[in-house]
């Protein structure tokens, strides 16, 4: 593309600076005036934007022009695909780029939980080890680890679950019979198997609250909660109550209802592992996340095929993963 055809773009969030900096060595940057999106910006072709901030049918219209969103992540949730379908507007994110991390993490929170490395750490920083002795922690090895949504990621937690010498059971819409886990149907029965429960399920209105007191009754004072799709799956006053009363032995959080906050109580707690939405920060997946957008981004510009996951049939793209 030459330099007088470069097309106008915007973020529409604060995005890392090393995605902004790809999408301006590709388009004019501007920045979008205060009244947006009550005031529509015409002549914006390309967007940037995060899996945590999407873009909505309000913001799609109030960009009319708009051919492209670049997105910072693999969470579609919050980006209205069927708004976009219905504009003509393609949504490259990076559904594949963040799995083996993501995955990678399940199993570090596994160990900060069960073995204590976060309340450890903790431990000896408040010089508490010249007074008293740490409680004892689980073993890992030998548990079983059910997961809620064998996808990508819930695939890369199995394998390296299996790899410390854990069983894993699965839940979700159907087997998947190329996988050698078995499957339950049933969550309940699920949490009361496990003892480890991780939550790698795909964030949509059906999985909202998918976790209630309930399933933390069945997972009991033994077993362990983690969450990697989105803070919205587990009904969070109720996670509270259950780490309170000991309704479950404790928690590793990646996620929360209302990010960047989170409820106070958490902070309170010795037995919930906090981390701040980051199991997919690494500089390998950054690396590979940048990679992804800039072909697809390049793709575009050059009128060849791209990922889009808005629509199956947009002009100038091959679409779908």
């Amino acid at each position: 593309m030459t330099e007088t055809a470069r097309l106008k773009a915007v973020c529409i969030a604060t995005v890392p600076p090393d995605l902004r900096s790809l999408v301006a060595q590709r388009c004019d940057m501007s920045e979008l005036p205060a009244s947006w999106p009550a005031d529509p910006v015409p002549g914006v072709r390309v967007a940037a934007t995060t899996s945590m901030h999407g873009i909505d049918a309000k913001r799609l219209d109030a960009l009319p022009d708009l051919k492209i969103v670049i997105c910072n992540g693999a969470g579609l949730d919050k980006i209205d695909l069927a708004a976009a379908r219905a504009r003509n507007v393609a949504i490259c994110n990076t559904p594949d780029e963040l799995a083996d991390d993501v995955g990678e993490a399940v199993i570090a929170m596994t160990y900060g939980i069960m073995r204590r490395v976060a309340e450890a750490d903790r431990f000896m920083r408040s010089g508490r080890w010249q007074k008293e002795r740490i409680a004892a922690s689980h073993r890992v090895a030998g548990k079983t680890m059910g997961i809620v949504g064998l996808g990508r990621i819930g695939q890369r937690a199995a394998k390296f679950a299996q790899g410390v010498g854990m069983t894993v059971v699965y839940t979700g819409r159907k087997p998947n019979p190329a996988v050698p886990y078995a499957f339950e149907p049933d969550l309940l029965a699920l949490a009361k198997r496990s003892d480890v429960l991780v939550l790698s399920c795909t964030a949509t209105e059906e999985t909202r609250h998918l976790v209630n007191a309930e399933v933390l009754q069945k997972l009991g004072p033994d077993g362990y909660l983690i969450n990697v799709s989105r803070g919205f799956v587990v009904e969070e006053p109720a996670l509270i109550a259950a780490l309170q009363n000991g309704t479950i032995a404790g928690a590793a959080l990646d996620v929360f209802a209302s990010e960047p906050g989170f409820d106070p109580r958490f902070l309170e707690m010795q037995n919930v592992v906090l981390s701040p939405h980051s199991a997919s920060i690494t500089l390998e997946t950054r690396a590979a996340m940048l990679n992804r957008l800039a072909r697809d981004l390049d793709s575009f510009l050059a009128g060849q095929p791209f990922h889009d996951a808005a629509s199956d049939a947009l002009p100038g793209g091959s679409h779908g993963r």
